[in-house]
């Protein structure tokens, strides 16, 4: 059986309304007790972890739960809110890390410079599933459902990702949208005795894995091919994930030098993604309209180094 633990904080209501009304749902029972100001609740092969704090500071949960419990985690799922300069209404899943940092730099939502967790191969499937969930609860379109780049933290060692609740105050509170948070889990999981969504090692016949490069932090681009079925979806790089710069030579000329921590961000984003989906062929997205010349050429040279195949969207549907 696959053991998921589930975070939430009570100091977001993002965060512990979803949590509360799956803890609603048959089987729930008090788990293991882990630490003084943490709680836990169990059914079948789920954990629930309630804390107080930001939900981007509790680092390594997963491992700490094993040591504690002797219980190995498989994947982890954080419940949280969602911020955003639109204050639009949205459903988010994406991945976490926040690997264009580099050593020094202070990570300001949690995580560590160069790092990124292993992607839960459950996004894309439970992104199309979130889609269904909030159309029949007419969440849809007041509610926007999208995918995120990968951003912030906490660390965390095992198959992560966010389902997040944004973006003000107002849908934070949202009782509808945490039901639909809570229904997600409780049927993208096989709780209550169905068939989980996304499950890699069970489903891995289409072996196609996305990995965006590019584009706003809605990965736009990415979410047209992600919304077709059977795409799995890895991390997603957005431009401000891979900084570049072309070095000026004193009379302006460039030499092709182009600075930046984008290399080490594509490659810790392509290891995480390798990682998380054994034996997956992981195929580079590139949001082509979103780069300069310059840096198209850079990224798709960079990548071609790196034996890591580009391809386009109908690349990860038509097998």
């Amino acid at each position: 059986m696959v053991t998921t633990l589930i975070v939430a904080t009570t100091s977001d209501p993002a965060s512990i309304n979803p949590a509360n009304a799956l803890l609603a749902m048959p089987g729930f029972q008090p788990g293991p007790h882990f630490q003084e100001d943490m709680k836990s609740f169990v059914n079948e092969g789920v954990r629930v972890l309630l804390h107080d704090k930001s939900i981007v500071v509790e680092d390594d949960l997963d491992m700490r739960w094993e040591k504690v419990t002797g219980e190995v985690i498989d994947e982890v799922i954080f419940f949280s809110k969602h911020t955003a300069v639109s204050n639009k209404p949205a459903l988010t899943v994406h991945p976490i890390g926040v690997p264009h940092l580099q050593e020094g730099d202070v990570p300001l939502q949690g995580g560590k410079p160069g790092w990124a967790a292993l992607p839960n191969p459950r996004m894309g499937s439970w992104l199309r599933h979130l889609r269904k969930l909030a159309q029949a609860h007419n969440l849809v379109p007041e509610f926007e459902i999208t995918l995120e780049g990968t951003h912030h933290g906490p660390i965390t060692n095992k198959p992560t990702m966010f389902l997040e609740i944004g973006s003000t105050e107002d849908y934070w509170k949202r009782q509808d949208a945490a039901q639909v948070m809570a229904q997600l889990v409780w049927e993208g999981l096989g709780l209550g005795g169905g068939t989980d969504l996304g499950n890699w090692s069970r489903e891995n016949d289409k072996k196609r894995v996305l990995l965006g490069i590019g584009g706003g932090h809605y990965a736009p681009r990415h979410m047209d091919v992600v919304l077709k079925d059977d795409v799995w979806v890895g991390h997603l790089l957005s431009g401000y994930s891979i900084p570049m710069e072309e070095i000026k030579q004193s009379e302006g000329e460039t030499n092709g030098e182009i600075g930046g921590t984008w290399r080490e961000s594509i490659k810790a984003a392509y290891e995480a993604t390798r990682s998380a989906f054994p034996g997956g062929e992981i195929i580079a997205h590139l949001d082509h309209k979103s780069f300069k010349g310059w840096q198209k050429k850079a990224i798709t040279g960079f990548l071609a180094e790196q034996n890591i195949e580009i391809g386009k969207p109908n690349k990860f549907t038509e097998y």
